[in-house]
């Protein structure tokens, strides 16, 4: 079909005329409303956009390591929320002076949290020193479903010892 043949075409039915293969021969071409077109491929991109960016998100919760057990069931709270709007979660102790020479009591806070979300968390990073922080990653523990299948994280309650004993993490 000749060119002018498809211009009138696509001007008789108030459509574009849209090269949609240039690479091919002869050229590929279609008759759509280009406006609603760019629209329709705008709000899908916006979309991808928006559930990426949800996916990734990364929460965290700040700790000492002298808190009080109700501060720490508090914090377990907030921490089972941001796993079940599906985010993970970084839970982090902050030393500050002296207390980074013993890190075995900021040890202790992060195992009373680990065991409070053993049932809705799974470990993806095992205890870290990164600085003066000591940190784990958490991620939400598949449904009651998947549980039977082999994670490839370990639950949160049985990181291989890791939790058990401080010097694990305080190797660095």
């Amino acid at each position: 079909m000749h060119i002018r043949d498809a211009l009138e075409m696509a001007e008789d039915e108030g459509l574009d005329l849209v090269e949609v293969g240039p690479n091919q021969n002869p050229p590929v071409c279609r008759l759509l409303d280009y406006g609603r077109f760019k629209y329709i491929q705008g709000k899908k991109q916006r979309e991808a956009r928006k559930i990426s960016r949800s996916a990734s998100k990364q929460k965290d919760v700040r700790l000492s390591p002298v808190m009080s057990d109700n501060d720490i069931k508090t914090k377990i709270n907030m921490t089972k929320n941001l796993l079940a709007e599906g985010a993970k979660v970084r839970v982090f102790v902050r030393f500050r002076g002296r207390q980074r020479a013993h890190p075995e009591i900021a040890m202790k806070v992060l195992r009373k949290v680990a065991e409070g979300l053993a049932s809705v968390a799974k470990l993806e990073k095992p205890p870290g020193m990164e600085g003066r922080v000591l940190s784990i990653l958490l991620a939400p523990s598949p449904q009651t479903k998947e549980r039977g299948r082999q994670p490839d994280a370990q639950p949160v309650a049985a990181a291989n010892g890791v939790l058990a004993d401080g010097e694990a993490a305080t190797k660095e």
